[in-house]
């Protein structure tokens, strides 16, 4: 099905006020911003817009209990100047996924893909070439009822909006083992991209960084005994020439970048496991010189080295990617068609013409 998206240009871009040799993850926004209503059941008011503010009811449901979910995506170019995505449909699924957990309604996902198309080809000429960088991609939806009360919206307010951004990490990330504060549990929202999730985070986050570290690492929350994720990505360990990550059993998001990576490795024939992964496991790998790579994956940081993990009064030392390394070099080869896309994940930007 084809969507009437009206659209409405900018006036005049701001794109040459932007600085594209220095692009601060998140901080800089494109010209245009896609938005769609949910009201009386179904999807209204559906355009492409200037990037600009909302107003908001001070009884915003999203603000008081939390009715809101988002995904991250990105745009890239090939070498011969395309705009692609990258597996958008994957993005579509998740988000629809975590619409059902936080009893949101769902978005279409022929919509989703239409204004992806529609809008990145308006803002295309914002997409970075250099290096690392891309054009980051946040659709979103939050709750828009405007009441007092512990139940689900009627309404709800869907958003894609874009920023140039360069690399997510300029170096390989230091771990801390968190053992008192959990980020999910079994039966939570773990499993979904919502903003709950993000804001729990926050304060053990900021006790590691005091400490000195990048990124706290997840444990489960009934024994701390198993590794989960980090913030911002899956993590997958080089274990005596085999990849282990974590299985996704419910508490720990399902990184597409993750399952990308994974497709990646069955492709090239490398031996991989998604099981429960024990902090004691990786210690004893450690020390009996076994464990020679942990790496994040994500879509912002798409693959980064580990430089070291602590667990209680142990800094374990990680040995620079190989395999990661080689990961990441084939996903953005992919991107920039540098090499052939065998499976068929790259998505060229095309506009879509609109009928009623």
């Amino acid at each position: 099905m084809k969507y009437n998206i009206d659209v409405h240009p900018v006036k005049s871009s701001r794109i040459n006020e932007v600085d594209f040799s220095n692009l601060p993850f998140g901080r800089i926004f494109s010209d245009h911003m896609f938005t769609a209503d949910y009201i009386n059941g179904e999807w209204t008011n559906i355009q492409i817009i200037p990037f600009q503010n909302f107003s908001l009811h001070p009884a915003n449901l999203a603000l008081h209990y939390g009715q809101s979910i988002f995904e991250g995506m990105k745009a890239t170019k090939t070498v011969d100047g395309t705009p692609v995505l990258l597996r958008p449909e994957m993005h579509s699924h998740r988000m629809n996924a975590s619409a059902h957990r936080l009893c949101m309604p769902e978005f279409p996902e022929d919509l989703f893909l239409q204004a992806l198309h529609e809008l990145i080809g308006l803002d295309s000429d914002w997409i970075p070439t250099s290096s690392g960088s891309a054009l980051y991609i946040r659709p979103y939806m939050f709750a828009t009822g405007e009441f007092i009360g512990v139940q689900a919206s009627d309404t709800y307010k869907f958003v894609i909006f874009t920023c140039p951004v360069g690399p997510y990490y300029s170096k390989p990330v230091r771990l801390w083992v968190e053992e008192k504060y959990v980020r999910a549990v079994d039966g939570g929202v773990g499993e979904a991209k919502c903003a709950g999730n993000y804001a729990a985070s926050l304060y053990p986050a900021k006790l590691a960084k005091e400490r000195g570290y990048d990124q706290v690492m997840w444990m489960d929350a009934h024994e701390f005994k198993y590794i989960q994720e980090a913030g911002t990505m899956n993590f997958m360990f080089v274990i005596d020439g085999k990849v282990i990550t974590p299985a996704t059993d419910g508490s720990i998001l399902k990184g597409i970048t993750r399952d990308t990576i994974l497709k990646i490795l069955a492709y090239k024939g490398i031996p991989v496991e998604e099981r429960k992964v024990a902090i004691t496991e990786l210690v004893d790998a450690y020390q009996n010189g076994k464990l020679q790579e942990a790496f994040g994956v994500g879509t912002a940081a798409v693959v980064i080295g580990v430089e070291d993990i602590t667990y209680r009064d142990m800094v374990m030392k990680i040995p620079p990617m190989q395999i990661g390394k080689m990961l990441k070099e084939e996903i953005e080869n992919i991107r920039t068609g540098r090499i052939e896309d065998k499976m068929g994940w790259l998505v060229p930007v095309t506009t879509v013409e609109a009928t009623v």
